[in-house]
């Protein structure tokens, strides 16, 4: 009986481990991100029920990105200004010819886009915690080809919360964490 438990729990430790893979990350292999060295960041889109998800958590991106000193981000503005320049229609997620068109005119090598899945509170019987789950990708501005995308989903009810209550982190860490680990995979 214990081998049979033992073989069960190996088994399902193997099956974890295979599904920690690296699936939520894309690379071009061709691409030489030493050569970035100004970025844009587009509006993310907002698929939640909170109306200012999508702008806070890019103002988290863009200040984090920032305290990096890897690249140039341009201001918000400046994004915005250049995108009713090229006349883009659809911000959250332009063609590659307008994201060729935009960037000269902004002068950027990659441009940032990104959708908030998931952003705020959820509940499970009586215990409740913060959650957030987000894609981003970058763009190449002289091809319009992206080159890199990742997503990411932290905070959420865990196992201590469910046998001792609690409230999980507030959502200013969940989201920094989320953010964080964006820029992690984007630097790897």
């Amino acid at each position: 009986m214990v081998k049979l438990w033992r073989i069960l729990f190996c088994s399902v430790l193997t099956v974890l481990a295979g599904c920690a893979g690296k699936g939520d990350i894309y690379r071009d292999p061709n691409m030489d991100f030493g050569a970035i060295q100004s970025v844009a960041v587009l509006p993310f889109s907002n698929l939640t029920r909170d109306n200012l998800a999508a702008e806070r958590v890019r103002d988290v991106f863009i200040n984090k990105l920032l305290s990096t000193g890897a690249v140039y981000v341009l201001p918000a503005g400046e994004v915005a200004r250049g995108v009713a320049m090229v006349d883009i229609q659809n911000p959250f997620s332009p063609s590659p010819e307008e994201i060729v068109k935009l960037g000269p005119i902004i002068k950027v090598q990659a441009i940032i886009t990104g959708v908030v899945k998931e952003y705020g509170e959820v509940r499970s019987g009586t215990t409740s915690a913060n959650l957030i789950s987000l894609s981003l990708q970058m763009i190449e501005t002289q091809t319009g080809k992206i080159v890199w995308t990742a997503s990411t989903t932290k905070g959420g009810i865990s196992i201590w919360d469910r046998l001792f209550g609690g409230g999980g982190q507030p959502m200013n860490d969940v989201t920094g964490k989320a953010v964080n680990d964006l820029i992690n995979k984007l630097f790897k």
